[in-house]
């Protein structure tokens, strides 16, 4: 299965700026934990404690790209922040990312690392072509986490599949396409933003991909730009 992306006429007009990046992995063994899971978490909280200080982090300038975009799309980021800096600020308060599984949480730490929000997908549940649009008022979408659906309205940005809506665009992947211990090949999209350089999402999405082979093998298949 290959990826492509579309994109609807009125998030082009709307967003001409924003872009995906989407990296496959094939052929994955994902555990619950494992050593190189612990170990690769441990670096990185220790890298990340010693880098940044969470008072600073509203004028980083990633972060600061990714709140002004937020605005855009009337969502407030002061309360439902940006992926990426939801999961440093966890850290930086001296927590720790919640065990999901090796994968989830290898994509998991790039997202932290670099800021930048990434979502992984189950690839055999990926109806494609995906399509970046608006969704539809009364559309509904059952987000990782939740205990029912939410009803959607036409200004929310969505990130959908030829079934439904995989990720409310950028900060809420869908359950029923989220990874599990039963996963054997996962779809990373890092999500792009005015202000935000391509170069950083792809490097953020390589990331992802050689953290997820460290601790769950499998083999790269893509890495590829999709923009308007």
């Amino acid at each position: 299965m290959q990826i492509t992306v579309h994109w609807s006429a009125e998030v082009s007009r709307s967003f001409p700026e924003i872009y995906l990046v989407a990296g496959i992995i094939r052929g994955v063994q994902i555990e619950r934990e494992n050593l190189k899971i612990s170990e690769l978490k441990r670096t990185a909280y220790e890298e990340a404690r010693a880098k940044h200080e969470i008072e600073a982090l509203k004028d980083n300038p990633v972060i600061r790209a990714y709140r002004d975009f937020y605005w855009k799309l009337d969502i407030d980021p002061t309360k439902i922040r940006p992926s990426g800096e939801a999961l440093l600020r966890r850290v930086l308060r001296g927590n720790e990312l919640p065990t999901i599984n090796t994968a989830a949480d290898a994509y998991n730490l790039a997202s932290m690392k670099t800021m930048i929000p990434i979502s992984g997908f189950d690839l055999d549940r990926i109806n494609p072509p995906l399509k970046v649009r608006f969704a539809q008022n009364g559309e509904t979408f059952l987000g990782i986490g939740m205990d029912k659906p939410v009803v959607l309205n036409h200004k929310m940005l969505v990130l959908a599949d030829m079934t439904g809506i995989v990720c409310i665009y950028p900060y809420r992947d869908s359950d029923y396409t989220k990874i599990t211990e039963n996963t054997r090949n996962i779809l990373i999209v890092g999500y792009g933003a005015p202000g935000i350089e391509r170069q950083n999402v792809v490097e953020s999405v390589e990331m992802a991909l050689t953290y997820i082979k460290t601790v769950s093998g499998g083999k790269w298949d893509m890495i590829k730009v999709f923009s308007p």
